[in-house]
């Protein structure tokens, strides 16, 4: 097959990483898992009749006797509980209280689910006029899509009130507005489904991002080159110029951790996690869009072609372009297609299927990064994990006491972006939770244990460790672990976002420093460092078979 001109192939291969460049930074920011369950607002006075959990609550709706759309709403700090099941709930007519802000003494609402506006005085007071004017139940109308959380004040103090009290986003409440304004009857019932233990998505996303770690690892076995863009190199007319080639692309491509990067890192990370939280909107949401769909696109070129171009002959049709010069048809075809399928994600990024088009994006550009970058030997990697260790968990942890709510769930909820949510997370929906709502990771807590996972592939080769004998297994094990201990404490801290670090580092730094401990190789290992690169070997009928040379560090 004929070669095309390495130097616009060089150019290209050049410019794939810069292009990675801001997509790489962007996915190591957001690292916790998260998940939307009800919870406890700590921040909130606690006092008797006023310490309730928060509940999601479903209300069903009957227009005239027709059932119609279902509502969800929350409830507060206060007031009565919820019945899990509808079968438990009671049917009760809408009636507006009035005034409508229910400030001040109410109407009679004996038997009726009383229906107010936010606004102009407490929550607890409005509970307690409704009550008094006999309502079985009060929804409250917000002034926007939110659900914001309804808690007491310092001055609520032996509160007695024994009905629900729930809100409801402002669509909800001009559904019934538009529906009793025009003389029909509403009905609602009132409960709160219980989440399952753990839904199927769960299992998916682990498979997801395990298989990401994995499939990056052994990436140069699947495709016979070392090189993430080696899609570029078709085979020079002169062997020499091909390896000239390779070194250079291998060179240019791999980016070596240091244990300054990983400081510099952490403190560059902080502060535009900051910019993100104070400045977040839906153009700044839309910025991260772009560029996520950038690096998706360079990622999900470089795995087709990698995995295509070893067994598939496409044969000698090229196509002379300016600046990168003569160009493979199947490459541009290639390239065509990856812009038509991000472009068609960006569109349909909020329909009911777009989390398929996120995540194929997602760990195509995972795998590639974890190819562009690399470590060189356990000294970086403890530097950069334990940095990594305290970024998550004090933005996720911590960061409440000094701002009043998580910093990192804030901004991978995509708070205050209009909608529009961080894309630099693998989701998957919640298909058997009756709240439905997404399953989520960042692409952090696959990327920093992955460059650990991934060094320790490089270094079982270069050792010639078969797989127990070696590290890369074991990591690949306890990754896994890992990941599951991360879901558990979502589950045991009702769906609280969980810095997934917080598991991640120690089941895999700590079990590559203990195996190493044991095996007497940690010196080794610290010290190392592997180089890989790409050559022909004399007599062999594969170009790019991977030579790895390990060298000691004094």
């Amino acid at each position: 097959m004929r070669s095309l001109p390495l130097r616009a192939n060089y150019r290209m291969a050049a410019s794939a990483r810069s292009s990675l460049a801001v997509p790489l930074f962007m996915c190591l920011i957001f690292a916790a898992a998260a998940n939307d369950a009800s919870e406890k607002d700590d921040n909130a006075p606690k006092s008797p009749g006023c310490d309730n959990d928060f509940q999601l609550v479903k209300i069903r709706t009957w227009i005239n006797g027709v059932e119609a759309k279902t509502i969800d709403g929350i409830t507060g700090t206060f007031g009565s509980h919820v019945p899990t099941s509808a079968e438990k709930g009671l049917r009760l007519p809408v009636v507006f209280t009035n005034p409508l802000n229910c400030c001040s003494t109410s109407s009679e609402l004996s038997g009726s689910a009383g229906l107010s506006v936010r606004g102009d005085c407490s929550f607890t007071t409005k509970a307690n006029i409704a009550q008094q004017a006999g309502a079985k139940a009060l929804l409250v109308i917000n002034d926007n899509e939110e659900l914001d959380k309804m808690v007491c004040s310092d001055a609520d103090i032996g509160l007695n009130i024994s009905m629900p009290v729930v809100m409801i986003p402002r669509a909800g409440g001009d559904i019934f507005n538009k529906s009793m304004i025009s003389g029909f009857t509403v009905e609602i019932l009132l409960y709160s489904p219980n989440r399952p233990v753990m839904d199927w998505s769960v299992i998916l996303l682990w498979i997801m991002a395990v298989g990401t770690i994995v499939s990056a690892s052994l990436w140069s076995e699947f495709t016979g080159s070392e090189v993430s863009n080696d899609r570029y190199n078709e085979l020079s007319q002169k062997e020499s110029s091909a390896e000239t080639y390779r070194t250079k692309v291998r060179s240019d491509e791999v980016l070596d951790l240091t244990v300054k990067g990983a400081l510099v890192f952490v403190l560059t990370a902080s502060a535009f996690l900051l910019l993100l939280y104070f400045f977040m909107s839906s153009w700044f949401a839309w910025l991260l869009i772009i560029l996520f769909c950038i690096g998706g696109i360079e990622g999900m070129h470089s795995c087709i072609i990698s995995l295509t171009q070893r067994c598939i002959n496409f044969g000698q049709r090229s196509l002379n372009l300016p600046v990168l010069g003569e160009v493979s048809l199947f490459s541009l075809g290639t390239f065509l297609f990856c812009v038509a399928f991000a472009v068609f994600w960006a569109v349909t990024r909020q329909s009911s299927y777009g989390w398929v088009g996120q995540d194929v994006l997602g760990m195509c550009l995972m795998i590639t990064v974890l190819q562009v970058a690399q470590l060189p030997n356990i000294k970086v990697a403890s530097a950069l994990l334990c940095c990594a260790f305290a970024y998550d968990i004090f933005w996720v942890f911590l960061s409440p006491l000094i701002f009043h709510q998580s910093v990192m769930i804030a901004v991978a909820r995509g708070d205050n972006s209009g909608g529009e949510a961080i894309p630099m997370l693998l989701r998957v929906p919640r298909v058997f939770d009756p709240w439905g709502g997404y399953d989520m990771i960042g692409f952090g807590d696959i990327l920093f244990p992955g460059l650990l996972v991934a060094f320790a592939r490089r270094f079982d080769k270069a050792s010639k460790k078969d797989m127990w004998n070696g590290y890369f297994i074991w990591l690949a094990i306890g990754y896994g672990i890992g990941l599951l201990l991360t879901y558990l404490g979502l589950y045991l801290m009702n769906g609280h976002g969980q810095p997934a670090l917080l598991y991640l580092v120690p089941c895999t730094l700590g079990v590559i420093i203990l195996l190493a401990l044991a095996r007497g190789e940690l010196r080794e290992l610290w010290h190392c460092r592997i180089e890989s690169y790409s050559s022909s070997s004399a007599g062999s009928s594969e170009p790019g078979d991977l030579v790895s040379k390990l060298e000691e560090g004094r």
